[in-house]
């Protein structure tokens, strides 16, 4: 016979669980984003601690008071929000790439409304976070993600988050310098290409005062664009592979800046 009892100290456990995973599902923009639906949302979380509840390890957290409880739960959200934030800006790694495209084209004035980020967004970068995300899911990525949220219950547990600003920082400064170097590993072929082609209608226009090198420079780009654009799509899996990778360094290093050891 199954003898099951749940009293209320479970049910303190079970909500912090929830609220760390909450947090995680609404900033992180493949599983929540502002496009989902908050109810869609909330019940994929209450989904996800039904099934964490009982297999993560924790403690019975140490508090009298309820101000001591909204503690607990504030640092729990903390927690839940760094380890989503550091996914979300590793996807804009995506924007920036098609930012910097766009501007060499000469599409940066076209802008999308991101329903991720609410921002507006160039065309460029969105076909790119497009593919970014489809690639998440062929390679299996969100198993990873999903993973580090449920090993941070072993790394970080229940009311054992302990910030420290110096390992924060350095994994800050680490993602910035990837973040612009992989960006620019994306857009370099169309960057060179439209460069070159910058010199040589420059070189023209001094030649030739008495050709309009502005319009006719203007279709000659984004014609080029296009093409480099087309040409380079196979290179997209090696650029979303860097951009995984440093997902992954990023995760593990915001972690490692929240343990209490």
């Amino acid at each position: 016979m199954l003898n099951y009892t749940f009293d209320y100290g479970d049910l303190e456990i079970f909500l912090l669980i929830f609220v760390r995973v909450t947090a995680f599902i609404f900033v992180c923009p493949f599983f929540g984003g502002r496009q989902s639906p908050n109810l869609l949302k909330i019940g994929f979380s209450l989904l996800l601690t039904v099934l964490l509840y009982g297999a993560v390890p924790f403690y019975p957290p140490d508090y009298n008071t309820i101000v001591g409880y909204t503690v607990i739960v504030l640092k729990e959200v903390v927690a839940g929000f760094l380890i989503g934030y550091s996914v979300q800006l590793c996807q804009l790694i995506a924007n920036f790439a098609g930012t910097i495209a766009d501007m060499q084209i000469g599409l940066s004035m076209v802008n999308l409304f991101d329903p991720n980020t609410n921002e507006q967004v160039t065309i460029t970068g969105t076909l790119y976070s497009q593919v970014l995300t489809m690639m998440l899911i062929i390679t299996g990525m969100y198993q990873f993600i999903l993973m580090a949220l449920v090993d941070s219950f072993t790394l970080i547990p229940l009311n054992g988050i302990a910030i420290h600003p110096d390992r924060m920082l350095n994994a800050a400064v680490n993602f910035l310098r990837d973040y612009i170097v992989i960006g620019f590993r994306i857009c370099l072929p169309i960057f060179i290409i439209t460069f070159i082609a910058n010199v040589i209608l420059g070189i023209l226009a001094k030649v030739s005062p008495q050709m309009n090198m502005f319009s006719v420079g203007i279709q000659i780009k984004i014609i080029i664009g296009l093409c480099i654009m087309f040409m380079t799509v196979t290179m997209l899996t090696d650029a979303t592979n860097f951009i995984f990778i440093n997902m992954k360094e990023l995760m593990q290093d915001f972690v490692y800046s929240m343990q209490s050891g």
